[in-house]
């Protein structure tokens, strides 16, 4: 995994997280959603760039 793709889906994780929790401190459920979208992208994101570079060894 690239240095560069590890952190933009770090960045995209974070980013749903702080989603979330301002979802949930305004009570606003869509943007809480919106913020678990995100994070389950960015490990997605993570799990598929890990799969690869176990193939690459």
């Amino acid at each position: 995994m690239s240095a560069l793709d590890k952190a933009k889906n770090k960045a995209e994780e974070l980013g749903g997280a702080a989603k979330e929790h301002a979802g949930e401190a305004t009570g606003d459920d869509n943007l809480r959603a919106e913020g678990q979208t995100d994070q389950a992208k960015g490990n997605l994101k993570q799990a598929g760039e890990k799969v690869k570079d176990a193939f690459k060894d």
